[in-house]
């Protein structure tokens, strides 16, 4: 039987280091402030604009704080359907 710690898929381990690596996470939903930054627009011109160019909203909360995040993936999509050929 093996003394070493066994490692799994995307696991990385050091041998003076006995924890997984910290590794970053990109996250699936981004806020209104990170998409209007991510096409260089204005938070009032996503809420207003996202709908019609199909960018679907989900809104987390009630009333007048409820916040309005988008899937990155989709927005990514989005913007490379917006290319110039």
């Amino acid at each position: 039987m093996s003394t070493e710690a066994q490692s799994y898929p995307g696991e990385s381990r050091t041998n003076n280091d006995r924890s997984p690596k910290t590794q970053s996470i990109e996250p699936v939903l981004i806020d209104t402030s990170e998409v209007a930054t991510l096409l260089s627009m204005s938070t009032s011109w996503v809420y207003r604009e996202a709908s019609k160019l199909g960018l679907k909203g989900y809104k987390l909360g009630r009333g007048r704080n409820a916040k309005v995040l988008y899937k990155r993936a989709e927005v990514f999509k989005w913007l490379e359907q917006q290319k110039i050929h």
